[in-house]
């Protein structure tokens, strides 16, 4: 149906149906909205297929039921550590104050968390306290989707969303400064006293990646992380906020043909605790730069968006590759053998000098690191980095080298907002009518420049959650 101007046959417009989208839909239908909810792609999900779907709250009856002490402060607490205070302060109070509600109702509709949890993950910087949920099956975001899909269904056969896939919004309609509905890239134009942008990040997005983030882009967002609403908002002058705050991933092998996705199946063991390490990391120069068995993974992502282009190679020898845990997952040490020179990224060499040729590492540079490190190894004693895991010198021939780039897999620039969700413009002022939730206002929102566990995917569905109670008058802040 094509809408004209100054029909509201809907009383909110949510684009994009990921989980802010799903959450903000299905809530606002709840209060007894009438919502139309635009979805790009063949099906709702967002970045849920691709989630590993880790949940975090402070205060919850899992973690009461194992007689863990926690709450929003404590969880606001643990947040600052890890972010160095980066983020907002107001939002990320707000998302808090949500979260363990949002766990709660995906309990009630039929969530199952794995019985391990909550616990504290590892990957990057930990919580000081148990407060992180996620499905028995990995990735657990399918698991959130199974919960979502039914609520939507119910929504749609009241009557009260109407969803249409396969729908590209393409710029947003203004009258008198204020956001009135949405166009899309088929011509068709709809009304609403409301809009809620929820289209996600810019992750598969590489020149505006390029402008915002400004670092290499290999990356495991969903394919439908580019930038739309983001670059809607913009175009109507709002401004953008957690410029600056990027920080990868650590490390992933470089993609091939072409194509910008991190193959996560054989992906380095980088986790020094999981796999103590027998290499030496190096940058283009051959230089090392960080102590490889330093245990916290913040450290080290932080030191590597230090180093050009953010890329290193793991160098090692013959024995290390022999006597070491596995290097790739998935890749036994004779599977990684034979991918030198035929997969990219992956390098074997007679002697350090032809490896550092076939892998694009300065030459004299790495010798004279090799011969450095060796050094230590022989004194016991990294005077360089205090590397105190030396389990062996890297001597015994051949030589290999493994690419690692950075991974995105979020982008923490977004459109600002401000404390209720209301798009802002580059003046502070708001945008009448127009609100933003999930990845698209910045991930650097409330997790500054790191990654909090699951810091990412509750705030999403908190602030859904928040929004349609705004709209539809049905919550407090």
């Amino acid at each position: 149906m094509n809408e004209t101007q100054g029909t509201h046959v809907w009383t909110i417009i949510v684009v994009g149906a990921g989980p802010a989208g799903l959450a903000c839909a299905i809530t606002a239908a709840d209060a007894g909205a009438r919502v139309l909810l635009l979805e790009k792609a063949a099906d709702v999900g967002g970045a849920l297929p691709y989630s590993g779907g880790h949940l975090s709250a402070g205060g919850f009856t899992l973690q009461r039921a194992r007689g863990i002490d926690d709450d929003p402060d404590r969880h606001f607490a643990d947040v600052q550590r890890i972010s160095r205070a980066a983020g907002r302060e107001d939002l990320t109070r707000r998302s808090l104050r949500e979260q363990p509600a949002v766990l709660e109702w995906l309990f009630d509709h039929g969530f199952t968390p794995d019985p391990g949890t909550p616990r504290i993950v590892y990957g990057h910087e930990p919580y000081l306290t148990p407060r992180t949920v996620h499905a028995a099956d990995s990735p657990g975001g399918p698991a959130i989707l199974a919960v979502l899909r039914p609520l939507l269904q119910a929504q749609r056969a009241a009557g009260r969303v109407d969803l249409r896939c396969g729908v590209r919004v393409r710029d947003l309609l203004t009258a008198g400064g204020a956001v009135t509905g949405v166009s899309t890239s088929d011509g068709q134009r709809f009304h609403a006293p409301a809009v809620v942008l929820a289209t996600g990040g810019f992750g598969c997005a590489p020149e505006l990646f390029a402008e915002l983030e400004g670092a290499p882009l290999t990356t495991s967002a969903a394919p439908t992380a580019t930038g739309d609403g983001l670059e809607m908002a913009r175009a109507i002058g709002a401004g953008v906020q957690g410029l600056g705050r990027y920080i990868p991933t650590f490390g992933g092998l470089p993609p091939v043909d072409g194509d910008l996705r991190v193959d996560w199946t054989h992906r380095p063991q980088l986790v020094a605790p999981e796999r103590p390490p027998w290499e030496i990391y190096v940058d283009r120069a051959g230089r090392r730069w960080v102590a490889e068995d330093e245990p916290s993974i913040d450290r080290k992502e932080r030191l590597l968006a230090t180093i050009e282009r953010m890329t290193f190679w793991m160098v090692f020898d013959a024995r290390a590759l022999r006597e070491s845990r596995p290097m790739v997952h998935g890749w036994s040490p004779e599977d990684l053998a034979a991918a030198c020179g035929r997969r990219r990224g992956v390098h074997s060499g007679a002697d350090l000098m032809v490896l550092a040729g076939r892998a694009g590492i300065d030459p004299d540079g790495l010798r004279a690191t090799v011969d450095r490190y060796n050094d230590a190894v022989a004194r016991g004693r990294d005077a360089d980095f205090g590397r105190t895991h030396l389990p062996a010198p890297i001597g015994e021939p051949p030589f290999y080298a493994i690419e690692n780039h950075p991974v995105t897999l979020i982008t923490f620039a977004g459109v600002d907002v401000d404390t209720d969700l209301r798009v802002r413009r580059a003046d502070g002022r708001t945008v009448p009518g127009l609100y933003a939730i999930g990845e698209v206002i910045g991930s650097a929102a409330v997790n500054g420049n790191a990654f909090c566990s699951g810091m990412c995917l509750t705030p999403a569905l908190a602030f859904g959650r928040l929004v349609a109670r705004q709209l539809t008058g049905t919550g407090n802040r």
